[in-house]
């Protein structure tokens, strides 16, 4: 969901943490170790790449949630007119001179005649050029399907699992406000086609069947090339998931999946053990669990849906030790409890999306909290994404790698200078959280 804008409560967090007190040494990082990340390839855990497309095709692919059923948008601080940031990129992936202030029509017509020169001449190479011009080694692709251009070798497909969760009615959910009404609407048409492609024209009468069906959908998407499973369900409603027994939660599909609504709690139920069960099969599977995890898109998204110490029961059950969990986007801004959980042998977390929830200044703060608790769980990710209005995934995924690393580098600047670590190892754990991480975590 995060290649949107972000909403206005993003852009005032920004803010805020841009004023935390950083001293003057703090704000550049030792020479040799930034030196170091610049020049090392990273494996990118979450991001939303553009597939090719052909004169008058849409990308339908590119989420679960529809981009734009969200409303009221703002753009984030650190991307507003008079940032350096967009300019930055355009200069680094389309040698584009531009100020930091609107684009006038004239740069709007020169950057799409670069973007299109340069697809064009590369070809379908053109998404893994855009990796190479930031050092991107691999990409993880979240998106409903893979598409041209977005090759299997650079590009490792990560699908959406939130539509299992609501099979039933979901009529109170709709009626909550436009964006929940557009986002469970789109949840039903996929897991209809799902259905549909397996041969079934509706739920399938016993939860048995139901919840084979699932396993067999993971199953495909894991010999279709899926390294991972995505959750958005903190756009939906909100982490706590209990642990209900088999037997409540088939009653529940037995009264309800071929009639009216269930209540609400009768349905978080049903919700609750489909969480767990793919969960578990994720863990059968050696399939990572992506979860969405930080301040989210949209005027009606709620932030406290995305406290991940509401999943602590999750990471805490003995069935589930074998599933790994990453929380996105540094669970940002709960950066002291995601430090915390990680601590636990099967969470992991990436800092995705820094580069517009916060400044390098801040980010690295957050970063040094989780290099101190787990290092070896920390994962880079830029959160690459089109954003519309201009601004492609392209210049997403070269702010998310400067930023990144330079976020990266002063959390570790900062290690070595109160004689945490030193500047070996500092340069040691950058290479970790850019890479070795995730290429021990995925096996490639």
């Amino acid at each position: 969901m995060s290649w949107r804008p972000l909403a206005c409560c993003l852009a005032f967090v920004a803010s805020l943490c841009s004023c935390e007190g950083t001293s003057e040494k703090g704000l550049r990082p030792d020479a040799s170790i930034y030196n170091e990340l610049t020049h090392t390839a990273a494996i990118d855990n979450h991001a939303h790449p553009g597939k090719l497309l052909a004169r008058g095709e849409e990308d339908v692919d590119a989420d679960a949630l529809p981009p734009d059923a969200i409303s009221d948008l703002a753009l984030p601080t650190p991307m507003l007119d008079g940032s350096p940031f967009l300019p930055e990129a355009r200069r680094a992936m389309f040698h584009l001179n531009a100020s930091g202030g609107p684009m006038s029509k004239t740069q709007s017509e020169a950057l799409r005649r670069k973007r299109d020169d340069l697809q064009r001449s590369e070809g379908d190479g053109y998404p893994a050029w855009v990796l190479n011009e930031t050092k991107t080694a691999v990409m993880l692709a979240n998106r409903v399907a893979m598409g041209r251009g977005l090759s299997g070798d650079r590009f490792k497909w990560v699908p959406f699992v939130d539509t299992f969760l609501f099979p039933l009615q979901n009529k109170s959910y709709k009626n909550r406000d436009p964006e929940h009404a557009a986002f469970f609407t789109r949840e039903e048409g996929l897991l209809s086609g799902y259905l549909q492609a397996s041969g079934h024209r509706r739920l399938p009468t016993t939860f048995d069947d139901y919840l084979m069906f699932v396993s067999h959908q993971l199953e495909s998407w894991k010999g279709a090339g899926a390294v991972a499973l995505k959750f958005e369900l903190a756009y939906l409603r909100d982490l706590k998931i209990g642990n209900p027994t088999r037997e409540s939660a088939e009653r529940v599909y037995a009264i309800y999946s071929q009639s009216s609504e269930p209540t609400p709690d009768e349905y978080r139920i049903l919700q609750d053990y489909l969480f767990r069960y793919i969960s578990t099969e994720a863990g059968r599977l050696s399939l990572p669990i992506h979860i969405h995890s930080s301040l989210g898109t949209g005027s009606y998204f709620l932030s406290s849906n995305a406290n991940p110490l509401e999943l602590e029961g999750v990471f805490n059950d003995p069935a589930l030790r074998r599933t790994k969990f990453v929380l996105l986007h540094g669970a940002w801004p709960f950066a002291r409890e995601a430090a915390m959980l990680i601590l636990k042998p099967n969470v992991y977390l990436d800092f995705s999306a820094f580069y517009f929830l916060t400044y390098p200044a801040g980010g690295s703060k957050a970063l040094r909290l989780y290099l101190e608790s787990a290092p070896e769980k920390v994962l880079y990710g830029s959160d690459a994404s089109p954003w519309g209005n201009g601004i492609g995934w392209e210049e997403t995924v070269w702010l998310g790698s400067h930023n990144g690393r330079l976020a990266l580098a002063l959390a570790l600047s900062d290690m070595v200078r109160d004689r945490e670590i030193t500047v070996d190892r500092a340069k040691k754990i950058g290479h970790m959280a850019l890479y070795d991480n995730a290429h021990a975590l995925y096996g490639f």
